[in-house]
């Protein structure tokens, strides 16, 4: 009987992912932020168990000595050729973490895969480095369970196996019957994504109104495809645990279809509201980080042309370079046809469009590193006389002046400027699309620039920025984060063809500032199902499913031009009402999903 109260019914719960302490993706994210409540919930029996890989935990875990009770295991696993480092994950409440050195597993690896293969059919035989060695730490994740298991035999211990990646635990538990129930979590089916990313219209129908899904041999697609290993791991993991669960309703119907069994719970993703700052903090902050954003504008288009920034709209993406999936095709031509719009009502505002979009690089464009370096020797020369021009304003508004701007400067300091602007000031008509010189010279994205007649010119109304790399705050243009390049903009598009959940926009609303997602997307159809919402505002919907590629850039197209239509109130109301949407995805609410889970997955072994 599952508890309804929300209370765990286990004692000992380990979480088991590749990406603990181990940034490579969302799940990261999805563990990472929801520690505080799995901790709460399970006090000092929550473990998260984790690749050990000693040049990525620097500043993310701290070792410990091993607890007495776990000391013995610890050294019979060592004889089996696992070092497990124990510590502590330095994030929310520091839960307590095992690390696993599984290298010396390697040897074995064969006989891992023999049995993986003669015990669940899974085909491994030609299988890459890339599958083999999460196999190996999912093996080793399960053999320490497995010792955990026999140093407290009356516990209740669960086993939480996120994603394919980390499944061969939960295999590892099954195939030598040990008595601890498994939850299995899938984030994105292997062959879903393998076949969304190849151009597949996974969400189609046939004349009878079914999935063409349902008609594809799903194993057979994946030696096809070359993942059969992944693929149908994932799908014994699937079979094999107590509890599956998805991340969304549509990754929940994608695995019926491709793996074979629809999961028993779905368990949304969260964030930890807590850690973003309030409603009010976020309205200082985004005029803070907006600023230093129009700095770098500045410099960006101000050496071929003068930008009035009281009307530009600033607006991005954030996305891996996936360049259908991600949507970033039909975001580029809906801001070709907002240019042309805009063009012919002669508009006065203005849209810079970032895309961050990390690729292979070469640097950065020299005509922008000359860009900054002159326009930071003009700002140096005004800093100087701080304290003289500031007086001057001051004066001039109180005397009730009319004064141009040229009168405020001193003879001196004109002539000291002037020969700096000639040399600030460019020939070229056209700002630069991209910030970087890219190692492809054919790149997809600026191709579809060019097509969409996006060239940066003083004519467009809409500009745009690649942006081909990490935002690590500290790259010399920009020097922001993420979620402070998020906080200083107004608008984030997210228009994903397939996303199985989808964090961004969900980060974005929780910064205050309006996001759009698709109804394609896990988070979106989360928030479509909302009380209160309305997919016109806040968190904006775009609807992708049953649509052609042209209703959905119109569509798009109409969502951009009504936001950027908005008076400032009304974007400001928008901005909160994100904030409201986000706050329904807190952890606080949402960890109870997984509670749950754990809870039947306990009741099943019961059985």
């Amino acid at each position: 009987m599952v508890n309804g109260n929300g209370r765990p019914e286990a004692e000992i719960l380990f979480e088991v992912s590749w990406e603990i302490c181990n940034k490579v993706g969302g799940i990261n994210t999805v563990v990472k932020s929801k520690v505080n409540e799995m901790s709460a919930a399970y006090g000092k029996g929550y473990y998260v168990v984790g690749p050990y890989f000693p040049d990525k935990i620097k500043g993310v875990f701290v070792e410990m000595a091993h607890p007495e009770f776990c000391g013995r295991a610890c050294d019979e696993l060592k004889e089996w050729g696992i070092i497990v480092h124990y510590g502590r994950w330095l994030t929310g409440d520091k839960p307590a973490a095992l690390l696993l050195d599984f290298n010396p597993l390697f040897s074995k690896v064969n006989d891992i895969k023999r049995e993986l293969w003669d015990k669940f059919g899974i085909d491994s035989l030609n299988s890459p480095y890339e599958f083999d060695e999460p196999v190996i730490f999912g093996w080793a994740a399960g053999m320490v369970i497995e010792k955990f298991k026999a140093v407290f035999p009356e516990k209740k211990i669960i086993a939480h196996v996120h994603e394919w990646i980390a499944g061969a635990a939960l295999l590892y538990l099954k195939a030598r019957s040990i008595k601890v129930p498994t939850i299995f979590t899938t984030h994105a089916t292997v062959l879903g994504r393998s076949m969304a990313n190849s151009g597949v219209d996974i969400y189609a129908k046939d004349r009878d109104g079914r999935s063409i899904l349902e008609s594809i041999d799903m194993d057979k697609e994946a030696y096809n495809r070359q993942v059969q290993a992944k693929h149908l791991l994932e799908k014994a993991c699937a079979h094999n645990a107590d509890v599956f669960t998805a991340v969304s309703d549509m990754t929940a119907t994608k695995s019926l279809h491709i793996l074979g069994k629809r999961p028993d719970l779905v368990l949304p993703n969260g964030i930890d509201i807590d850690k973003f700052p309030s409603r009010e903090d976020c309205s200082v902050q985004h005029r803070s980080f907006r600023d230093r954003i129009l700095m770098f504008l500045t410099y960006y288009f101000y050496p071929y042309y003068p930008i009035d920034f009281d009307e530009t709209r600033i607006i991005f993406t954030a996305a891996r370079y996936e360049f259908h999936d991600k949507g970033i095709d039909v975001l580029i031509k809906a801001l070709g046809r907002l240019n042309s719009v805009m063009k012919k009502e002669k508009c006065s505002e203005n849209v810079v469009a970032f895309f961050y979009v990390p690729t292979g690089i070469r640097g950065v464009k020299r005509e922008l590193v000359e860009n900054n370096a002159f326009f930071n020797d003009i700002v140096e020369s005004m800093d100087a006389r701080t304290t003289y021009l500031r007086h001057k304003v001051i004066s001039t508004v109180v005397g009730e002046k009319d004064a141009p701007v040229s009168d405020l400067l001193p003879k001196d300091l004109k002539d000291e400027i002037y020969p700096k602007l000639l040399r600030f000031k460019r020939e070229e008509k056209k700002a630069p699309v991209c910030t970087h010189d890219l190692m492809d010279p054919h790149d997809q994205i600026l191709r579809a620039f060019a097509e969409a007649g996006l060239q940066n010119s003083k004519e467009d109304c809409v500009k745009v920025i690649f942006y081909p790399i990490y935002l690590t705050g500290a790259d010399n243009l920009l020097n922001l984060n993420y979620y402070e390049a998020m906080q200083g903009s107004h608008f984030g598009i997210f228009p994903s063809f397939y996303e199985p959940y989808g964090y961004t926009p969900l980060e974005c609303a929780a910064l205050a500032v309006s996001s759009l997602t698709t109804d394609t997307s896990g988070f979106g159809q989360f928030i479509m199902k909302q009380p209160r919402h309305s997919t016109t505002k806040g968190i904006y919907v775009l609807r992708r499913m049953d649509k052609s590629e042209d209703e959905i850039v119109a569509d798009l197209l109409e969502k951009l031009h009504r936001f950027l239509k908005m008076p400032k109130k009304l974007r400001v109301e928008d901005k909160f009402e994100a904030r409201r949407l986000a706050e329904l995805s807190d952890w606080k609410i949402l960890a109870k999903n997984y509670i749950r889970a754990h809870n039947l997955a306990l009741s099943r072994m019961k059985r």
